[in-house]
């Protein structure tokens, strides 16, 4: 690609809802820790920053030396919340990048040809965060009550989502919010309308045991 990207991917997980004794991201998908699938979707972008919890980047580092990982990246020590590791990820980013693409580094079934739609979308209009449709019925619930909801009025969202490098950092100078779901959220609160591009149904970010299994049978290899 000709635009200067950088992608901030950011590991931050337990492993918990998988009931795996080692943080998610670390967990092997055909042979490799699902981190390493990750980042070489990334392969064309400028640079590459992994933001991960303090304790467990000597355990990457281990990974990357165990499995003769070679493609180049930064490591940085994450925070209390992702605003905070995203934080901390864009004050590694080159001055010179334009934009700023960030992932969750459990969705390793990410496409090259999303990752540079999005990329595009950002350079034109700012943003751009792919989403996709509801599949499925939909209902609200509130109490011990439950309300058919129109389908076609929700998204769900996915990563990466990219910026221009200004609005981000712009976005992130200010504290955290609770209000904060997702990187999105943090721009729209800065005032800087989100683009939405379109998504794809397998990037699917890795939660559940059975998840492991439909990345092992989608990646390829």
């Amino acid at each position: 690609m000709n635009i200067k990207s950088t992608a901030v991917i950011v590991a931050g997980g337990s492993g918990t809802r998988m009931g795996a004794a080692i943080p998610k991201q670390f967990l092997l998908v055909n042979g490799r820790p699902i981190l390493m699938h990750t980042l070489e979707k990334f392969q064309t972008v400028s640079e590459r920053i992994v933001v991960l919890p303090a304790d467990q980047i000597e355990t990457w580092k281990t990974f990357v030396s165990e499995f003769n990982f070679t493609l180049s990246h930064h490591v940085v020590a994450g925070g209390a919340t992702r605003y905070l590791s995203v934080q901390n990820g864009l004050r590694q980013v080159s001055r010179d990048t334009e934009i700023v693409a960030v992932h969750d580094g459990v969705r390793p079934l990410v496409s090259t040809a999303l990752i540079h739609r999005c990329i595009s979308d950002a350079q034109r209009f700012g943003s751009a965060i792919p989403v996709i449709t509801v599949p499925e019925s939909v209902r609200s619930r509130s109490g011990e009550h439950s309300n058919a909801e129109d389908r076609s009025r929700f998204l769900l969202v996915q990563t990466p989502q990219c910026f221009s490098a200004a609005y981000i950092d712009a976005a992130f100078s200010g504290p955290d919010d609770p209000s904060f779901t997702d990187d999105a959220t943090v721009l729209e609160k800065s005032g800087v309308n989100v683009h939405l591009t379109e998504g794809e149904r397998w990037n699917i970010k890795i939660t559940f045991p059975e998840d492991l299994r439909v990345a092992a049978a989608l990646s390829g290899e």
